[in-house]
């Protein structure tokens, strides 16, 4: 995966681009928006970081010409602009998302993970008779639409694309929560309890079975 980064500031251009190879991706960076715009139409790039104030092209400038020809490769604002109107204008511009400086690393390379999988991701999640449509945000059973709460959409969405994969009650709270201290992990069967209920899995051959006392597991029955 190639990440552009188009930053003027060359010591946060350089940590990104250090920190961004240490991850595992290759990256590509432009200090100001022509060559910014250069670099986004000539390679193919899977993901821009851009600035919003560049020397020669705004960030804005940038991002309008990217999007006249790429409305779909995922660009990034990065900037000290802080008011709702500017992030409204970031985001009319074309930008799919908006990070504020400073900012936390960490943050930033979990929203790349995000767009990245949104990228590479399958319109349609199935296990067994359930299929999910992710666009639509529609859980279907045999063809029947079941209704699920946003939190029991998000948890059922992860225990499928790890399919095959014990998910443990600690990596659901972290990953489909997003809580990073000790929490009652309990809250977590209430909820594959709903999901169950909903989609009336049946105990005997069920698609997403228990681990006790660890976590749980969703497999294809054979």
């Amino acid at each position: 995966m190639k990440i552009l980064i188009v930053e003027d500031e060359i010591g946060i251009a350089n940590f990104l681009q250090q920190g961004l190879e240490e991850e595992g991706y290759e990256v590509v960076v432009a200090n100001d928006g022509k060559k910014g715009l250069e670099l986004a139409i000539s390679q193919k790039v899977n993901i821009i970081l851009l600035d919003w104030i560049l020397p020669k092209m705004t960030g804005i400038e940038v991002c309008k010409s990217i999007r006249k020809t790429d409305t779909t490769t995922p660009i990034i604002f990065l900037t000290a602009k802080d008011t709702v109107q500017e992030t409204i204008d970031g985001l009319r511009a074309g930008a799919n998302d908006y990070i504020k400086k400073p900012f936390s690393f960490d943050e930033l390379v979990e929203r790349i993970k995000i767009h990245f999988r949104t990228q590479t991701e399958p319109e349609i999640l199935k296990l067994g008779a359930i299929e999910i449509q992710l666009a639509k945000h529609l859980v279907f059973v045999d063809g029947t639409e079941v209704n699920l709460t946003q939190r029991e959409f998000e948890l059922l969405c992860y225990l499928i694309r790890n399919k095959g994969n014990v998910c443990t009650r600690t990596q659901i709270i972290e990953d489909v929560w997003d809580i990073h201290f000790d929490y009652d992990t309990g809250v977590i069967d209430v909820f594959m309890n709903a999901i169950r209920k909903k989609l009336n899995l049946n105990k005997e051959e069920d698609l997403i079975k228990t681990i006790r006392g660890v976590g749980y597991i969703a497999n294809e029955l054979s």
